[in-house]
């Protein structure tokens, strides 16, 4: 067994004893491996051991994978921000974007997205905790932007999507994700036009999952813990 099979056995294992603790199916949370930086080899070990969603913040270097990688059919997700002169590359490669925070970038994506692919999944990214150090929508403005962003033709808003603060306890964890799930129970309950599936929370990630699906977390992002420690970039690069 490969060193990166073992690690994503484990964090299955983790994903699934959070899951018996919170009373529920280990098949409601998904496992988002975050292949940022990683090479293609890396992200090949992964799915020969069943893995098929791939997040990945930067775009120029993800697109590189996508091609190299055409053969897996692999599912890959921007999560990184998106900046209005990427927005053609994303909606052209990637089936979902978990950081939509203004409509600009909504309307771009849409308007980008080829006609013969699906409809682009997205999830509204929310500043949660108000860092200043964190991108997204603030919680007051996320049912307005969902109500904007959920009539776009070639889009098709899932959820929500958060990064708070990191921090050591799992009480402020599970309070801070729980926050978001009240949002995204909130949005629901207000049912914008044009919204179909509302169903995706995307939150946690190595240090805290365990936290998030205590609080309804339906997507975890994992990467250090499937891959190790990430290789120091080359080159600056933004999404």
């Amino acid at each position: 067994m490969t060193m990166i099979a073992d690690k994503l056995q484990s964090v299955h294992a983790r994903i699934a004893a959070a899951c018996a603790a919170a009373g529920r199916d280990p098949r409601s949370v998904a496992l988002l491996a975050v292949s940022k930086t990683q090479g293609p080899q890396a992200v090949r070990e992964a799915a020969a051991q069943g893995q098929s969603a791939f997040g990945e913040n930067y775009i120029q270097e993800a697109i590189e994978k996508i091609l190299t990688l055409a053969d897996l059919h692999l599912q890959w997700h921007c999560i990184g921000p998106v900046q209005s002169n990427k927005t053609r590359l994303v909606a052209e490669h990637f089936s979902w974007v978990h950081t939509v925070d203004r409509l600009k970038i909504a309307q771009r994506l849409s308007e980008q997205r080829p006609a013969h692919l699906p409809p682009l999944q997205v999830c509204l990214q929310v500043n949660i905790d108000g860092s200043d150090s964190k991108a997204g929508v603030p919680p007051g403005e996320a049912l307005a932007l969902a109500r904007q962003v959920a009539v776009l033709s070639r889009l098709e808003l899932r959820g929500l999507m958060t990064i708070p603060q990191p921090s050591k306890d799992p009480a402020l964890q599970k309070a801070v994700h729980e926050r978001t799930r009240r949002l995204f129970d909130q949005i629901l309950l207000a049912q914008p036009p044009g919204l179909q599936r509302w169903d995706t929370l995307s939150m946690g990630m190595t240090d805290d999952l365990e936290a998030a699906i205590a609080a309804g977390s339906t997507l975890v992002r994992v990467g250090t813990a499937i891959f190790g420690a990430r290789p120091r970039l080359t080159r600056g690069e933004t999404a």
